[in-house]
């Protein structure tokens, strides 16, 4: 499967963590899109690394500027920008249904895994129903990546500074 190098701008989100003990990313992302007034338009993120008390997954969707994540009672964060692999996935719901998901990160960690950057989180990002972006964060220079103009969260409204926290502690 072709990868390509992508460079990835910050992006502010609303979040819900998962219990990766529990229900995991699927109740996640069913509670953050539960919260939401439309689905419509909206951009949706998978957030994930491993730390040393196991997996952490956040689901996410990319701020607008009419969001009130105080009155839709979700926390807020950033998904750090920078360097990743790209591999597009087709069909992706079967291959999340079939559990080959992490089959396929590992297979591009594997490959890439001298300039892996375990620092920042790996993304899924969900480009629409039949297309999966997974980005796995690498360390390096940029100038060989091509801008996501498709995830680029210039379009997606004014955050203030003092309010942005990183997904990474």
């Amino acid at each position: 499967m072709a990868e390509t190098y992508v460079e990835l701008e910050d992006i502010p989100v609303m979040r819900v963590r998962a219990d990766m003990n529990g229900a995991g990313p699927s109740a996640a992302m069913s509670m953050l899109e539960s919260k939401l007034p439309t689905l419509r338009a909206r951009r949706f993120y998978g957030a994930f690394r491993q730390t040393p008390e196991g997996e952490e997954y956040y689901a996410c969707v990319a701020r607008v500027a009419t969001d009130d994540p105080g009155r839709m009672k979700l926390d807020t964060g950033v998904i750090p920008g920078g360097r990743f692999v790209r591999r597009k996935i087709q069909d992706w719901e079967r291959v999340i249904r079939s559990g080959g998901l992490p089959k396929v990160y590992g297979e591009m960690h594997d490959a890439h895994a001298r300039e892996f950057d375990p620092e920042r989180y790996s993304v899924e990002f969900y480009r629409s129903h039949i297309e999966l972006q997974l980005l796995l964060p690498v360390k390096g220079p940029t100038e060989n990546s091509v801008g996501l103009t498709g995830i680029s969260s210039a379009s997606q409204g004014p955050v203030e500074t003092n309010q942005r926290q990183r997904l990474i502690s």
